[in-house]
Formats: C-alpha cells, structure tokens, sequence
C-alpha cells in the first residue's frame, strides 16, 4: 500500500513513529515497558520479587528420570508439572510451595498414564523431604531446592480392549467419524490414557452423525495387568433416542430480528439432528458479526415427540463504529484515513460502511497531486439463503502514482456464496468510468464487466498461519466503450506455509499470475494493467514503479505479471520474531509471460511484534537492480505478515 511505505528518505518519518509508539516513562526512567511487555527494568508487571505477593518463596527445581532419561517422558513431565514450569518463579509463601509439589503427584501420574506407563514411580522432594509426608503449616526456607525423580516403568500395550454397541457404519459420507481402531484404540498399540478418552469421543460423535444427540460412554472398565504390561478397556456406548429439531429460541436479541437469526441458524424443524448443522450455524452467525456472543445449546433432553429443542443465545454489539488513522512520509507526505460502520441497518445485520482518505499532502500545496477516495459499502447477509451475501459498492477516487494518474468512479454488484469453510464464490457486475494519464497521454474510458472469483482457504489460522494453504482466482470479461475493445482481465494467486520442526519456523511462499487479453495496452484503464513494486509485491523497489520499460524513458503498464515471495519466518520469544526474504517481480508486455524479461529482485529481513489484531512488521529490503527512480533500500511499516 503506497501509504505505508518507506524509504531511506523518510526515515524521520519512521523514527517519529516510533517515539509515538512508545508510552511516556516516569523519571527516573528505571525501566521500558511497550505494547504491555517489559523490554529492561523492573516494570510493574514483571514478576519480580517486589511484586504483589505475600511471604515470596524462590525454588529451583530439577527433573531425573530413571533408570535412563528418556526425553520423551521427560518432555511430558516437564509439561505436566508446575514446579518444574515454574522453576525460578517466586510462589506465595511455603503453603503454595508445598500445595503446588503436592499436586504434582497427580499432574505427573496423568502425564505417565498420557505416554501409557501405569507402573511408574513418582518422588518429590523440597529441600530433601517428601513432598508428601510434609505436614500442613510447615515453613521452607525463602529459597528452596525441589528435585523430582520419575521411574516411568514399563510401557504398556492395549490387548482385548473393545467398544460395546458402537454405531452402525454410515451411509453417508458426510457422517463417517473416525474409527477408534484407526487412533491407536486397538491391540498392541500404546495404552495411551488420552486414547481412552479419544475413543470414547469418537464413539459418541459417531452415534451423533446418525441423529442421536445424547449418545454417550454408559460404563466404563480399566484393567492394568502388570506382569504382561497390558490394559484392558471395555467401553459401553448408550445411543439414547433417534432426534430431530424441534423449536429453536433466540434469546438475548435486541435490534436483531430474532426470526432473522433462526433464519441465518439454519436449523430447520424436523430435520434430522447432525451436530455438523450445528457448527454451521454457529459459523454462519459469527460471520453477521453482530454479535460478541453466539452459544447454540442443545435441551437436556429429547422430547417425547422425538424432537429436541434448541437455544441460540446471543449478545449483540454495538451497532455503530468508527475509526481514524494517520500515516506520515518524507516521500509521500502527509494521509488521513477514517471509516464508519453501521454493523446492523434495519435489523437483519445489513452493514453500511463509508471510508474516506486525504493522502500526499504536506509535501505540495498543489491538490492536483493529492489522493482522496471516498467509497461506501453495503451488505446484504442471506439474501438467496444463509450462505449467500449481497454486496454494493461505489467508490470515487483520485490516485496519483509515479507512472499514471487515476480521477475515476466506480461501482459493483456482487454475489457471494460460501460454499463450504475453505470455499467461496463470488460474481457480479462492476462498471467504472475514469480519466486517466499516463505515458500514453490523457483518455477518458467508460468500462464494464463482469466479476467472478473464486477462493480456497484452509490455512490453520489468518492472521499467522502456520499450515495450509491459500488459493484465489480472479476472471473479469469486460468492454470498454470508448474504443469498442473487449478484454479478458485474469489473476491467480497461491500462498502456502510450511511449519519446520515447529510452529515456531514458518517457510512461507507466495506466487501470483496475471493476464490481459484480447485489448491494446493503449485502450485499457491503468488499473486493469499490472504494474509491481512496493511493500506488498515486491520489496526494495518503488511502489508500482515496476512495469513495462517504454523507448522513451517512461514506464507504463503490462499485458502480463508475475509476482514471487519466499519468507523464513522465525518466532523467537512469545512476542517477536524474525524473517528473511526474498521478492522477485516481472510485468511482460504481451499477455503470456517472457521469462527473457527483466526479472527484478529484492532482498531483506524485518522483525515481527507479536500483538492480538497481527504482527506489526518492520522490514528491510534492498533492490538487486534497482533503476533510476528506486531508493537505495527500502523500510516498509504495517500491521499483518506480508502475506
């Protein structure tokens, strides 16, 4: 985005930022505490002994496991216990010192029977005495030694280990459940106790794909036999009655329209019971996002009838927000951006949101080079069916790049289907008529099309994913009626993430293709043509200031784009990280990619602060090949991973 960026001439800019950023610190300054964190000094929050507890007591405690170490028991045991997480950590006086080695007994034992020993041994000594043989009232020193020794013993195997009355096998696939056999509940597997657990849920929610929504565990029978190192586990599952939905209440609604939410719920009356409409349901409303609480509860019971009641309880939010937010540059300038949202119009959680920015201002008093945008948006939830949302938008703007200027206004009608978690559809209709220069000289163009778009998303989390991966598709046919040219505008984009080792190192890849067909460069909105560059493409280099190198020095835009990114992302502690990465771009002149084009590359790291709403990045970059018009490195400020 052109107002977050940052060169090596606008670092004031940036350092001012900073300051900004930074709370105001008392003098004597003994201490820095940013964003809620302690950075150096004894901050409020800190811990440190002279914090609010009573009667503090320091210990260091120390892990054996015996006869050999085993890393992974002592991986487990060092999770389980809280004396050893806590190690170093001052504890409120000796009676939470000896309650919190006492309870270890059984945070361990749970570990153990977890990694299937059953035979193991457990000491926990303070200051060399049984944890539990010290009686209550006794004082420790005001710094102790905890050691604590684990004889995991033998491990123990699952033999004649059987779920009674299982469900019948499903004859719909959308109702299969994982068998307990295929989680390791099966003979000469581990005798995990989580995979007790495991399969007693797999037998329940297998009972409840089938519409018997209080099925559960009736009894339950463990047998540890020790001179054969097995378990024994016989499982009885009680189905309880055959469901379907009865009433479904809203409760808790306000300016909502209660029958609107059971509309968006989807929980039609006497369909079948399938806990899979529930998680839907759930989704569907938290997608209005009018509420700050959406909880579907099942009745305790099932009626007589056969039906189950249901509850949705809800609290709304409140219905109007706005938001203001200013961006400064040596460069660009000064920009003020502010929106205003209205979550629930008439009701039925209609959104009207409005956006209006000034940018590039303070370095010129001429408003010619001036940004502004004014646009609203209106969405319509459920406008076909639940998962149908009807969107209008309009938009007026004036953009001025280094390589075109734009004065246009425009609008769009769209349809947008959610076809499943990882799916969405959208198509619709814009139109846009603008005046545009460029290289080519001053036209006035009146376009109109069509949109559509598909995206595929199943990364493990949006803000910082992990896992997954991210696909969008983007086709938009359209005419333009000045030079009676008909084009095809495609883009497509991929993102994956890769977690190594753990999910503390990301490798993370991005690649995005474009296409313009079947019209003159010459005749088509700038826009609509590919231009690259910038903190969100390709780092180091100007904002758009990569595209089609035209004889007379000029640049202009292209008939075909490719974008790359490669970013190792390493998190160091719970609130920063680092990355380094490298950005690769080319805008080809024709509508198929030449790979004999100009490549341009960029390099950099940047560091990562770790917040609830995003990273808040700050990344490096300098260009391999820079031209003319590019700075020597660029620093690039945002909140969110690059992508």
């Amino acid at each position: 985005m052109r107002l977050s960026r940052f060169t090596v001439r606008s670092l004031p800019a940036f350092a001012l930022a900073l300051l900004v950023m930074v709370p105001a610190l008392p003098a004597p300054a003994y201490a820095l505490e940013l964003f809620g964190k302690c950075l150096f000094g004894a901050c409020k929050s800190d811990g440190s002994a002279d914090s609010d507890l009573i009667d503090p007591k320091e210990y260091e405690a120390e892990l054996t496991i015996l006869p050999t170490e085993d890393e992974v028991i002592a991986s487990a045991v060092q999770g389980a216990s809280e004396l050893l997480r806590g190690s170093g950590t001052p504890v409120g006086g000796s009676a939470g010192l000896i309650a919190r080695a006492k309870g270890d007994y059984r945070r361990i034992q749970a570990a153990l029977y977890n990694e299937a020993h059953y035979g193991g041994g457990i000491s926990i000594k303070v200051n060399g005495r049984e944890a539990a043989d010290i009686p209550a009232g006794i004082q420790v020193p005001d710094v102790s030694t905890v050691d604590v020794v684990v004889t995991p013993g033998d491990k123990f195997s699952f033999k004649d280990s059987i779920v009674m009355n299982p469900a019948p096998a499903p004859t719909d696939r959308k109702d299969v459940v994982d068998l307990p056999a295929d989680r390791g509940f099966a003979d000469g597997e581990p005798a995990r106790a989580k995979v007790v657990r495991l399969a007693g849920e797999l037998s329940r929610e297998a009972w409840r794909q089938q519409g018997y929504p209080k099925a559960r565990v009736s009894k339950q029978t463990v047998t540890a036999v020790h001179p054969e190192d097995y378990l024994r586990v016989y499982l009885w599952m009680a189905e309880g009655p055959y469901a379907v939905y009865g009433d479904v209440t809203v409760e808790g609604t306000e300016r909502m329209d209660p029958e609107f939410v059971r509309y968006m719920a989807g929980l039609i009356k006497g369909r079948e019971f399938d806990p899979d409409d529930l998680e839907k349901a759930r989704k569907r409303l938290e997608r209005l996002g009018v509420f700050s609480l959406q909880r579907i509860e099942e009745a305790p019971k099932v009626l007589s009838d056969g039906s189950l009641p249901i509850t949705i309880r809800t609290s709304e939010k409140k219905t109007r927000r706005i938001g203001i937010g200013a961006t400064l540059s040596t460069i660009d300038g000064a920009g003020v951006q502010a929106y205003w949202l209205h979550r629930n119009l008439f009701g039925k959680a209609e959104r009207l949101r409005i956006d209006a920015q000034i940018a590039g201002f303070g370095n010129t008093v001429n408003y010619d080079e001036i940004d502004y945008l004014l646009g609203a948006e209106f969405t319509k939830p459920g406008i076909f069916n639940p998962d149908t949302d009807l969107k209008l938008g309009l938009t007026a703007k004036r953009e001025v790049n280094d390589t075109y200027t734009e004065t246009s206004v425009s609008g769009e009608a769209t349809l947008t289907h959610y076809y499943s978690d990882e799916l969405t559809f959208t198509g619709g209709l814009f139109a846009e008529f603008g005046e545009y220069t460029d290289t080519f000289g001053t036209r006035q163009l009146f376009t109109t099309g069509i949109l559509t778009e598909a995206t595929f998303d199943n990364r493990d989390n949006k803000l910082e994913p992990t896992n997954g991966f991210y696909a969008d598709l983007k086709a938009r046919p359209f005419y333009e009626w000045e030079f009676e040219s008909a084009g095809l505008h495609l883009e497509l984009e991929g993102r994956t993430y890769l977690a190594l080792g753990s999910k503390n190192t990301v490798l993370a890849g991005r690649i995005k293709l474009g296409s313009l067909a079947g019209i003159a460069v010459t005749e088509a909105p700038p826009d609509l043509l590919f231009f690259t560059g910038g903190g969100g493409s390709v780092r180091g280099y100007g904002y758009k200031n990569i595209g089609v190198n035209e004889p007379d020095g000029s640049i202009s835009g292209g008939r075909s784009l490719l974008e790359g990114s490669l970013e190792l992302r390493q998190r160091i502690t719970e609130s920063f990280g680092a990355v380094a990465f490298v950005d690769v771009g080319t805008v080809g002149a024709e509508s198929t990619i030449d790979f004999s084009e100009d490549i341009k590359v960029g390099i950099g790291a940047g560091l990562r602060y770790y917040t609830g709403l995003g990273a808040i990045r700050l990344d490096v970059a300098v260009p391999l090949d820079p031209d003319e018009d590019d700075p020597d490195f660029g620093i690039y400020v945002g909140i969110g991973q690059a992508f």
